[in-house]
């Protein structure tokens, strides 16, 4: 692993992240008569994409915003600069990340991520418009202009996307903003805004009211040896997701396929800890085989062409026992990923999986970085969409051959005995290496420890399929009379 790359600069990011950072910045008051200070966001965006076919577009939409002329079709233009210059930024990043592990990089995106997108049927456009103008709505207004009848314009738009599937992917993004939204209104009284959070998920939404963004990816079928490496936990409120991450080995001999499995579910806020498998185990039997260090045998199971398998049992069987740590070492490094679809190109869905070993551990007391939104996805966040805040008691560090990497130890799941002592005791980590706030990061799925002279290995998804751990076995009982209880409530709710 050469570390050393990590520390160096990446050309042109910095630049494309400033132009993203000055139009953000101009979304805080708003677009509807722009200050003498927001004019240069538009104008910056404009220039960082002058060599581009946006070029002309985006110059036009600059030119009417900042005169306070900005129509739909002006926002729709800027939003799709900014995602064009966070692509290029992700695209940059991941091949830096590419040459640090010594990995073939990703195929292009040219094969079928992205194709039909322009033969897609439109479903319902009247509702597209309407969540566009809304969208449109707030851009104007800023979010130190929001308040509780701004936000409440999107909910009868989402009520009547969530009854079209085809449409329930941009709901469900509309229906989460809102929330945030309205949860900080009225806008002129924030303290403090997440001004690169909600202007992802801002230009994210205005783009996927475009006829065809939101179509269902291409999918081929996937026959050979899955073997996982990890789990990777995001847990909101009221709905929780683990994705598998995992090496491919297909069963025609060609290159082995970094590949991911997800699995989600609605769950109550009271829920949490260990007690989330009860919600996710009977959906997925790939969480048993993760949590029992097996292989997985897939016969003909579907896969998008950005390599996500779109889990059903029915293709797939248990296999031999799998190593987590010997996989990291044998198939990983020749493991190739998938094209990214050209919307999830973004520096915050970087996640891609590494093992780090020969370090030593450092811990640095530190203060956390005040969060200003910047990733879309992940995080543990409060209601108005903010990482927590306050001060942080240490900083995990690893010293890879004289470089540092910070390990990302909040996300580290509390449903798993993978913890941040763990990690200071470890002598090899297997992680996702993510990119966040200017610097990369690594995420632990797993470490090598040694304890009472063996080599033992800690899981962050050890507990998936069930434990015989005390701790865990204490954690899920508790979880599992919290959701009896709730269940009982629900059912006399139901019978009423």
């Amino acid at each position: 692993m050469r570390a050393d790359l990590l520390l160096d600069d990446v050309d042109g990011l910095d630049e494309a992240l400033a132009a993203v950072d000055g139009f953000d910045a101009s979304l805080v008051g708003g677009l509807l008569r722009p200050q003498p200070g927001q004019a240069d966001g538009p104008a910056g965006l404009a220039a960082a994409v002058a060599g581009t076919p946006l070029a002309a577009r985006v110059a036009e939409a600059a030119e009417k915003t900042v005169a306070g002329a900005g129509d739909e079709e002006h926002f729709v233009a800027l939003a799709a600069a900014r995602a064009a210059l966070l692509g290029a930024a992700h695209d940059a990043l991941v091949l830096r990340v590419d040459e640090v592990v010594g990995r073939p990089a990703a195929d292009v995106a040219d094969g079928p991520a992205d194709a039909g997108a322009d033969d897609a049927p439109a479903h319902a456009p009247n509702l597209m418009v309407a969540a566009r103008s809304w969208l449109c709505d707030l851009a104007r207004a800023g979010w130190r202009g929001i308040d509780h009848d701004l936000v409440g314009g999107a909910a009868p738009v989402v009520s009547a996307m969530l009854a079209d599937p085809a449409q329930r992917r941009l709901a469900t993004l509309l229906d989460g903003f809102a929330a945030e939204l309205a949860a900080c209104c009225p806008g002129a009284a924030l303290e403090r805004v997440p001004v690169r959070r909600w202007a992802d998920l801002w230009s994210r939404a205005v783009l996927l009211t475009l006829p065809g963004a939101a179509s269902a990816p291409a999918t081929g079928s996937a026959t050979g040896r899955l073997l996982p490496l990890g789990v990777d936990v995001h847990e909101h409120p009221t709905a929780v997701q683990a994705q598998v991450h995992a090496v491919f080995e297909p069963a025609d001999g060609g290159a082995p396929r970094l590949v991911r499995a997800s699995v989600s579910a609605p769950k109550p806020d009271t829920v949490v800890g260990a007690g989330l498998w009860q919600l996710l185990r009977p959906h997925m039997s790939l969480l048993t085989a993760v949590g029992e260090g097996r292989a997985v045998e897939l016969a003909g199971m579907p896969v998008t062409a950005e390599g996500d398998l779109l889990w059903d049992d029915a293709c797939a069987r248990p296999g031999a026992e799998a190593d987590v740590f010997a996989t990291a070492r044998v198939a990983l490094p020749a493991a190739v990923g998938y094209a990214v679809a050209p919307l999830d190109r973004h520096p915050a869905r970087i996640a891609v999986p590494v093992l780090v070993e020969g370090y030593r551990v450092r811990e640095e007391a530190g203060e956390r970085e005040e969060a200003d939104g910047r990733e879309e996805h992940g995080g543990r966040e409060n209601a108005g969409g903010e990482k927590d805040g306050g001060e942080r008691d240490a900083v995990v560090v690893l010293d890879v051959a004289g470089c540092r990497l910070r390990v990302d130890t909040d996300r580290v799941p509390a449903a798993g005995p993978l913890t941040a002592k763990a990690v200071t005791s470890s002598g090899a980590c297997l992680g996702l290496l993510r990119w966040d706030a200017g610097e990369f990061l690594l995420q632990p799925l797993a470490v090598e420890r040694t304890t009472r002279g063996k080599s033992v290995a800690v899981h962050a998804g050890a507990w998936a399929g069930g434990t015989t751990d005390k701790a865990g076995a204490r954690a899920e009982k508790a979880a599992t009379d919290a959701v009896k209880v709730l269940r009982e409530r629900a059912g006399k709710l139901l019978r009423k």
